[in-house]
């Protein structure tokens, strides 16, 4: 983006679990720090593991303390190490899944985090449709009322049909139809968009008509170019525009980093974005 004029009106964080993991997951607080952020935001930084040790919760949080940076979003358990799309919708996962909000939400407050992403999860051969969005329903507001009592928001997002084809949310339509159900189960109003221009791009979706209709529900927004999935400049996506479109939408939220960088090594990978702008 040659004129920052838009980037300028928004805070950014940089997601730490796709920047930086060329480096051991407790370094990177401080390898943001070095390239100028004050705010990172993780997928489930565990595996597999819904309720990991004392010892490596602490040690997630020394490594953001002793970096000065704040972690402001947090997925539930997701399992995207294993390939999987979330864990919400999943009959097997119900178990695990309830298991995990108390430990997700106890390390959001611990650390600042204002977000709780819970994806959805992918459709199960054998199960209806009906009984995994029932399912997902049931765990939606059991995460929202638990991010509730620290003061966050629950995020719903859609994800690209090519990535994740068996992923039901590949919409931003989908997805808000979701935000709006959980809120009128819990009236608490906290469930909000996901909005990630670099999905819904894959998906084809007209992504200025995406701000105009669901500007009010956007709780976040992250971004990637299009194609490649790397940094703003390297594919067609005009963010400037975009950027401008939230702002004049009334969208004050940061701006998560959620891209590849293109050549391997994330520290280069910010030349778009002028360091004076980084921290926030």
């Amino acid at each position: 983006m040659r004129d920052v004029t838009a980037a300028s009106e928004h805070s950014y964080t940089v997601n730490l679990s796709i920047l930086f993991s060329e480096l051991p997951l407790l370094e990177r607080p401080a390898a943001a720090a070095a390239a100028g952020f004050t705010a990172a935001e993780l997928w489930w930084p565990f595996g597999t593991e819904a309720a990991p040790s004392d010892g490596e919760l602490d040690a997630l949080r020394k490594a953001f303390d002793d970096a000065g940076v704040r972690l402001t979003g947090l997925n539930f358990l997701d399992d995207l190490t294993v390939g999987a799309k979330g864990t919400v919708s999943l009959p097997a996962e119900r178990d695990r899944f309830r298991s995990n909000i108390p430990v997700a939400t106890a390390l959001a407050r611990s650390l600042g985090a204002g977000a709780l992403n819970a994806l959805y999860g992918n459709r199960v051969a054998g199960v209806p449709a009906a009984e995994q969005d029932a399912l997902a329903l049931e765990n939606l507001t059991l995460a929202a009322r638990a991010a509730h009592s620290i003061g966050a928001i629950l995020l719903i997002e859609a994800l690209n049909r090519v990535d994740a084809p068996d992923y039901p949310l590949h919409t931003a339509k989908a997805a808000v139809e979701v935000v709006d159900r959980v809120n009128e189960a819990t009236g608490l109003g906290n469930a909000k968009f996901l909005c990630d221009f670099y999905h819904l791009a894959v998906n084809g979706e007209d992504l200025a008509a995406v701000v105009a209709d669901h500007a009010d529900r956007i709780g976040h927004v992250q971004i990637a170019d299009n194609p490649g999935r790397n940094e703003p400049g390297t594919g067609g996506l005009d963010f400037e525009d975009l950027l401008g479109r939230l702002t004049a939408a009334g969208y004050r939220g940061r701006i998560g980093l959620e891209y590849k960088p293109s050549t391997g090594v994330s520290a280069d990978s910010f030349a778009w974005l002028p360091r004076e702008l980084r921290a926030g």
